[in-house]
């Protein structure tokens, strides 16, 4: 068995997304506009041929962390990113407070989700 490449996920800011390779081929990207301060995600594609392999989920952590490095806040526009953010609610404050409702995630951080072991 060959080992693989770990997977890069890289903001492209001239094609409005972030990528995700895997031994130099994009494997799937995070579609987002800029507007200021602020990032909406509207939509996230992992190739077929890379599917199943939690492609996604790395992806969806790259985007918000390259959003958290860049300072900006978070628009979840894409289902995907949505469901990864109400998941992992470390990533929930990159949410503005006032914009949470409107994306059915918590105030609150310890409002919803597993607790913390």
């Amino acid at each position: 068995m060959t080992e693989q490449a770990e997977p890069k996920v890289a903001d492209n800011p001239g094609a409005g997304r972030f990528e995700i390779t895997v031994d130099g081929t994009t494997a799937g990207f995070a579609v987002y506009t800029r507007a200021g301060s602020k990032i909406s995600l509207t939509h996230t594609e992992i190739d077929p041929g890379f599917e199943g392999r939690g492609l996604g989920s790395v992806l969806a952590r790259g985007a918000l962390d390259g959003a958290r490095a860049q300072g900006l806040a978070v628009l979840p526009f894409c289902p995907f990113i949505r469901g990864y953010i109400e998941r992992h609610p470390e990533y929930l404050d990159l949410v503005p407070a006032d914009q949470r409702a409107r994306f059915s995630l918590p105030a609150d951080p310890s409002a919803g989700g597993p607790a913390s072991a």
